[in-house]
């Protein structure tokens, strides 16, 4: 009894190790958000100013609008690709050419981004140069965000895929439905979950990407992350902590609602009288 009394208080002790590791920092990057001064070594008083500093920092607030509109971009283009490339894998059995498909399809998640950044931007200036498109901005952006997402977003929709009874599929093929019907009426919404899923997944990784837009990013065109990233290798300036902070707060607040949303739908499905 003594023995798993005493394990249960090291499992606690461990967890909460754990979790001050993790949050910790951002508790205190909160804090000092609301800092009066510069010094990010003491708190000298509660004051909003960097919080009104941001809102002036043109530079924060257009790399967050490019890092937004971005994202939104390149996690819908790469969602789209993911499914299609799933649903191949998946649906199509062995074909010619899988094994290589699949391998290529994965390499993203195993590359470094240093040899992705570098690969794509050769690839894009000899385009540019011979084709004259893509020039280096936002549409390079979106691009190379969309490979590195539909990587991960392909993993996410082909086990949903693996799980999902074929037999639906094919009771409304014996009910006179066309492919493409049964495609858009029965298998996409049986994997719509997957899909936010997979959805999220390569929004986040592209907003907040560093290493891919710096080779692809072109004069002028700097992403949130980018300008973060450049204002710390200059010094302390708290307006970043303010704009982390808010951060934050939205996806707290959205990971909050989202609990709140699901919970309420489990609860009807409990309580919902049975047939």
């Amino acid at each position: 009894m003594q023995a798993q009394h005493w394990h249960r208080y090291i499992s606690r002790l461990w967890m909460g190790g754990v979790f001050l590791f993790f949050y910790l920092p951002l508790l205190f990057l909160v804090v000092f958000s609301f800092n009066s001064t510069r010094q990010d070594s003491e708190f000298t008083g509660f004051s909003l100013r960097w919080y009104q500093a941001l809102g002036q920092d043109t530079r924060l607030v257009e790399g967050f609008l490019l890092s937004f509109n971005v994202a939104l971009l390149s996690a819908t283009l790469a969602t789209i690709l993911a499914t299609m490339a799933a649903y191949a894998l998946i649906r199509f059995g062995a074909f010619k050419g899988r094994s290589l498909f699949n391998a290529m399809l994965s390499s993203p998640l195993v590359m470094p981004e240093v040899i992705i950044g570098l690969s794509l931007l050769l690839l894009f200036v000899a385009m540019e140069r011979g084709l004259g498109w893509p020039e280096r901005g936002a549409t390079t952006i979106v691009l190379g965000h969309a490979l590195l997402g539909m990587a991960y977003a392909t993993v996410v929709i082909q086990s949903r895929l693996k799980e999902m009874d074929r037999s639906i599929e094919e009771a409304a093929l014996d009910l006179g439905c066309r492919p493409y019907q049964v495609f858009f009426l029965v298998t996409l919404p049986n994997i719509s979950q997957a899909l936010v899923a997979a959805w999220l997944l390569t929004f986040t990784l592209s907003f907040d990407d560093v290493v891919v837009s710096e080779f692809l990013s072109g004069p002028g065109v700097t992403t949130l992350p980018q300008v973060i990233f450049s204002y710390a290798r200059r010094g302390v300036n708290p307006s970043i902590y303010a704009a982390a902070t808010l951060l934050m707060a939205v996806v707290s607040l959205a990971v909050v609602a989202y609990g709140v949303h699901t919970a309420r739908q489990m609860r009807r499905e409990n309580f919902r009288p049975k047939d």
